[in-house]
């Protein structure tokens, strides 16, 4: 077996196989390539995932791309996070052909009615995770706090993400500047989201999508940010609830969430739609991984390049907040709700329970409560 079909083979399997989120995915990559088949060093995999935390995009899809690239050259880095994506996106496919032919019916509204308490409980987890990593000085939970509240006055998430990891970079760097100079995120207050919709067109679909994937920092949960700012705010394309079941659709599949791309572009336009909104989102990580690639040994010895990243993952987790908190709003509406999500929430934290496992028994949770309501 040459290199190419060695990768070729490993990512599509994984693409099949691999539940549970960027964390999980690049756990079993590591097993997979230094463990098992001895491809890569622990330092040179810890080389490929610090350079993934530099650049936008999803950290595990931009493993298999990076890993693929040093196994296989340029026809490896294509052919690993095609294989890795291919499967999900096939898989979202078909569960959006279904969604849009039955998602009314009585029992497939109450089987989400059952998943999105949970995918906000999963989503709370992923904060508190990544909260404790992400703000690791005062300086940097003072960012987080004000990209949240900003948030909710209708500025635009982008520049939010830009001017917390460039407020940071420079704090950290230049010793002068000993307070943090937070009022340069106020001007960009001016940035607001349209609030009239646009009539759907899929030359914009796909420029939404190449945008979002070219500027995305942080867990794939930040897409909720960003999702929740064009799609429903600024288009009035989508509702919260068409968000969070494309969410739930991306979370309950292999492979990565931002597969969630596919089941919006089905539901707007179809499969040309579906196609075009996959190629947008994913298509950054291929070009930002071939021209970081070879940067790898100067980026990980940057200070610069850290303390930016710090600042954009500060203000990625306010955005996650408040986004959760929105989200939230509109799917805890009973008693039930809130009790599924906290026993979720419970049951992630203290027990670890796979979120996949979480995602199904929230369906059957809501497919029972239907005959009992």
């Amino acid at each position: 077996m040459n290199r190419l079909t060695e990768v070729a083979a490993l990512f599509l399997k994984l693409g099949i196989t691999a539940f549970g989120g960027p964390a999980a995915h690049i756990a079993i990559m590591h097993d997979e390539v230094v463990v098992r088949r001895k491809w890569l060093t622990d330092e040179g995999f810890l080389d490929l995932l610090g350079a993934t935390n530099l650049i936008p995009g999803p950290n595990s899809t931009e493993m298999a791309i990076h890993i693929g690239y040093v196994r296989a050259g340029w026809p490896g880095l294509l052919l690993g996070g095609f294989c890795f994506v291919a499967p999900a996106t096939l898989i979202v496919l078909a569960l959006a052909w279904l969604y849009v032919r039955f998602g009314e019916t009585p029992q497939a509204e109450w089987l989400l009615y059952g998943i999105k308490p949970v995918v906000i409980a999963i989503i709370a987890q992923a904060l508190w995770t990544l909260g404790s990593k992400a703000l690791k000085t005062r300086t940097l939970a003072v960012i987080g706090a004000i990209a949240f509240a900003l948030y909710f006055l209708g500025v635009n998430e982008i520049a939010l993400l830009f001017a917390g990891g460039v407020i940071f970079m420079l704090i950290a760097n230049i010793q002068r500047l000993r307070t943090p100079n937070l009022s340069m995120l106020f001007p960009l207050s001016g940035i607001a989201l349209a609030q009239t919709a646009i009539p759907f067109s899929l030359p914009i679909l796909f420029l939404t999508f190449l945008k979002i994937g070219s500027v995305l920092y942080g867990s794939g949960y930040v897409l909720l940010a960003f999702l929740r700012a064009d799609f429903v705010l600024r288009l009035g394309w989508l509702t919260d609830q068409q968000l969070l079941d494309a969410v739930a659709i991306g979370q309950v599949t292999p492979g990565p969430l931002f597969t969630a791309a596919t089941f919006i572009g089905y539901l707007l336009g179809g499969t040309p739609g579906a196609l075009l909104a996959t190629l947008g989102i994913f298509l950054p990580s291929f070009v930002f991984v071939a021209i970081s690639n070879p940067l790898i040994p100067k980026i990980r010895n940057s200070a610069w390049a850290g303390s930016l990243l710090d600042g954009v993952n500060a203000a990625a987790l306010g955005l996650m907040a408040a986004v959760t908190i929105q989200l939230g709003i509109s799917s805890l509406t009973d008693f039930f709700t809130i009790l599924i999500a906290m026993i979720s929430l419970i049951l992630l934290l203290r027990y670890k329970v796979n979120s996949t496992w979480l995602i199904a028994g929230g369906a059957i949770a809501g497919f029972v409560f239907s005959f009992i309501r």
